[in-house]
């Protein structure tokens, strides 16, 4: 998306704020929570028809997972913000020589998942639902993903699970408010009815989900991986989960960008699945 295009929308919100904040506010959350990509290309399906695919009822649609068995531990991946199943090819590739037993999950208003709109939230209780089902052992999130892996240990415990991965994750809801509506350059009347748009619907402000908050129930290891120069989830949010994660170990990467897709990359997650 160009550059511009965001600021176009953002100051006919911005217009609409004049008459009524509360509009705007709902027109920015909307615009916030619908993914523009994430679908599945030609490419996409062939690989991901090599796995056992099952939908899973949620809610008022379904959630696609995809499974290669193995032996091992169980390990549930989950992607990011306008991503897909397929974006673990080649870790799944990697996992399978070491015969763990896979699964991805697309999440909603993503691949081949219902829904029109995803929230981090939501995510979270899909997450749940998924690791319960194949009972999972090792969850590996990367971006929002991975927050919404350890919202959900923070909310569920789940037993199953005794280790995390999160891989260029935002570490706040707070952060990830504040530039999207520098992205969009909406105004200070906006973010505050925005805010109040949190409280009204999921009863807290954005600044409540953070891992200071969240971290007080999570017993699992955990692997946090994230770039130093991570121009869409800033650094200082992997060192907040190391402050904040009693059982956690960090690694900071160069030059990978928020992506984090790379052999050196792959060879820290099995070797922390492997102690």
């Amino acid at each position: 998306m160009s550059k511009l295009i965001p600021k176009s929308i953002g100051l006919v919100v911005n217009l609409i704020s004049l008459i009524s904040a509360k509009h705007a506010a709902t027109l920015a959350m909307k615009i916030f929570s619908t993914p523009r990509k994430g679908k599945l290309d030609d490419e996409a399906v062939d690989y991901l028809n090599t796995g056992f695919q099952e939908e899973i009822p949620f809610l008022d649609y379904t959630l696609m997972s995809y499974r290669w068995p193995g032996k091992k531990e169980t390990i549930l991946l989950v992607h990011g913000w306008e991503s897909n199943s397929f974006r673990w090819k080649d870790l799944v590739e990697i996992l399978k020589t070491k015969d763990y037993n896979i699964v991805t999950i697309d999440g909603p208003a993503h691949g081949q998942s219902g829904n029109s709109t995803f929230n981090t939230l939501e995510y979270a209780d899909c997450i749940n639902k998924a690791a319960e089902k194949f009972k999972a052992n090792i969850i590996i999130g990367h971006s929002v993903g991975g927050v919404a892996s350890g919202i959900t240990q923070f909310k569920y415990q789940l037993p199953s699970v005794k280790k995390l991965v999160l891989l260029g994750a935002p570490s706040n809801f707070k952060g990830l408010f504040e530039r999207y509506i520098v992205m969009m350059g909406y105004n200070e009347k906006i973010a505050q009815a925005m805010n109040q748009y949190c409280l009204k619907t999921y009863g807290h402000l954005p600044s409540y989900y953070c891992i200071e908050n969240f971290s007080k129930n999570i017993e699992a290891q955990v692997l946090i991986i994230h770039d130093r120069f991570d121009n869409i989830i800033p650094y200082s949010d992997a060192l907040e989960f190391k402050k904040h994660l009693k059982k956690s170990e960090l690694i900071k990467t160069k030059g990978l960008g928020h992506k984090l897709k790379c052999e050196d990359v792959y060879e820290h997650i099995t070797d922390f699945l492997s102690t």
